[in-house]
């Protein structure tokens, strides 16, 4: 079968002939339809992970229809179009994931392939209000965002939300999934048409992050502070934010895309009972209440664009630029 390989750090992703998967009791092969690129997928590209090992097939998102099932018991999946849960061995407890916890892609080979191989509780129908290509765009980075929102930071109807940097697919999943339960948004961005692509969806206002006064716009927009704030960059502009929680706000992050976490001024963070919370992905349970989300509010994701999948290093670089809003998508078409 064909499959996008990846031969080493700073290399292209390629099309390569690799062999098929074999199953094990309570495996499925998917072929697959739809996948969606994700900033980790650039970050492995660089050699910004543990345990790397090449050649290594990448991918996390993926949808698809159920080729071939390891044990007769799971026969019931066969020509099922699904969504794929993009992790395993999350482990028991819901408050973080086990030291066994591995995403799609590393180091198991992901789902930017002809057929990828998952285990069957890996597996959600897809929703009949989206497209293979739709549906593909939600796994990894909407469930990141409705992880740090909902679980980790127990956003509720009422209060208002701060997403410092619009624009990826885990921050316009954060502003949808904040629109759909009535939240005030505000956002940031480098960009002001990232900006009023975020006010067109629903937010009610956004500043340049760029701007030397950028934490004082936010202010003079006549309320306290935000009661949670989103944010997946850290680096040197991280400590603004305890300005602008209120007490006993909420800061939510799952990344560090601008640098480390810098020296912050423990005395707010006690004095205003603040809560600085990490995230990373979900839980199963997490993804299937997502999905639920998903079903009942008829959700469509933000796309920026559909790449055939022959054309992920084109697609990848465009990442790299940031210049999307919303997610990457890739079409498994294998000829161009």
């Amino acid at each position: 079968m064909k499959a996008i390989v990846l031969d080493g750090v700073h290399k292209p992703f390629q099309i390569k002939d690799v062999k098929k998967p074999t199953l094990a009791a309570n495996e499925v092969l998917v072929r697959v339809k739809a996948v969606a690129l994700n900033r980790r997928d650039w970050w492995i590209q660089q050699g910004q992970y543990a345990g790397l090992k090449f050649p290594l097939i990448p991918g996390s998102d993926g949808t698809g229809i159920v080729e071939a099932v390891g044990s007769p018991s799971e026969e019931r999946w066969l020509g099922q179009e699904v969504m794929i849960y993009p992790a395993n061995d999350w482990g028991d407890s819901e408050l973080a994931q086990d030291k066994d916890f591995t995403i799609l892609g590393l180091p198991d080979s992901g789902t930017f392939a002809e057929l990828v191989k998952v285990k069957v509780h890996n597996l959600f129908i897809l929703p009949y209000h989206l497209s293979f290509e739709e549906a593909a765009a939600f796994p990894l980075a909407g469930l990141t965002a409705y992880r740090a929102l909902f679980c980790r930071a127990k956003l509720k109807k009422g209060e208002r939300l701060l997403i410092n940097g619009i624009g990826g697919g885990v921050a316009t999943f954060a502003l949808q999934w904040a629109l759909h339960m009535g939240i005030d948004v505000y956002v940031t961005s480098s960009k002001k048409e990232k900006i009023k692509r975020a006010l067109d969806m629903g937010a009610k206002d956004g500043v340049l992050y760029t701007d030397p006064d950028w934490v004082k716009q936010l202010r003079q927009k006549g309320f306290a502070g935000f009661d949670v704030i989103f944010d997946s960059a850290l680096g040197d502009s991280f400590p603004d934010l305890l300005d602008l929680a209120i007490s006993g706000g909420r800061i939510v992050f799952c990344g560090g895309t601008a640098g480390n976490l810098p020296p912050l001024n423990g005395r707010k963070i006690f004095w205003k009972q603040l809560s600085i919370l990490g995230t990373t992905m979900g839980s199963p349970k997490d993804f299937k209440e997502m999905m639920d989300f998903v079903n009942h509010h008829k959700v469509k994701p933000v796309v920026d664009s559909v790449y055939p999948i022959a054309l992920t290093e084109k697609a990848i670089q465009k990442m790299a630029t940031s210049d999307q809003f919303g997610k990457i998508v890739l079409r498994a078409e294998w000829n161009i």
